[in-house]
């Protein structure tokens, strides 16, 4: 189960000033392309789970990932998931014809064809995705994730810390915005479902 405190900044200024703030602590920036893909009968989407292809800096590493019941409430998110590291040209070929995903060897696309009996050549279908540049920093004992996420349609600024005890990182990081007078929100959907929806919330 991955927990993670989700909060949205209003827009880019915003986070500048968060970005300029962390900037002491910043560990990493990763350029990450977000793909996403279902059964061609909606067999994913219709047990509320995701299969993503995350693409890091030009492709030189990529990600797969089963995402499955994810639950959003006060700005914490919880979702089943499942991931391993994949062979950035297998997935590029994924890309380029979703039906390949049903013979590549990997753990998480095995569960995806047994579990979610996503089968053969024609079993896959891509959904699309989006560009998100992510800042990391190692601030207060916490890892922060700060998303400039570029969709077809608008640009979306969030702050992610996965945690073990959401409700005290989202304390912190709530008093940390406030006292530097940044304005903010609790996300109410996954980038995923905001990318489905075809606007931002």
């Amino acid at each position: 189960m991955e927990v993670e405190v989700k909060l949205r900044l209003p827009n880019a200024d915003s986070h500048r000033r968060v970005t300029a703030l962390l900037a002491p602590f910043h560990a990493a920036t990763h350029r990450q392309r977000n793909l996403f893909f279902d059964g061609a009968d909606s067999e994913l989407s219709s047990k509320r789970a995701v299969l993503r292809l995350r693409f890091y800096n030009d492709n030189e590493r990529c990600v797969v990932s089963l995402k499955a019941k994810a639950v959003l409430v006060d700005g914490v998110s919880r979702v089943e998931e499942d991931e391993e590291d994949l062979n950035p040209r297998v997935g590029l070929d994924c890309v380029a014809e979703p039906g390949k995903l049903g013979a590549v060897e990997s753990r998480v696309l095995e569960r995806v064809r047994n579990e979610f009996g996503v089968k053969g050549e024609k079993g896959f279908v891509g959904l699309g995705g989006f560009r998100n540049i992510r800042s990391v920093y190692e601030w207060k004992g916490l890892k922060l994730e700060v998303d400039e996420t570029c969709f077809d349609f608008g640009t979306l600024y969030e702050i992610e810390c996965e945690s073990a005890d959401p409700d005290e990182a989202k304390r912190v990081l709530e008093e940390f915005l406030k006292e530097n007078g940044i304005d903010y929100s609790y996300s109410l959907m996954s980038k995923f479902a905001i990318f489905r929806s075809g606007k931002l919330p």
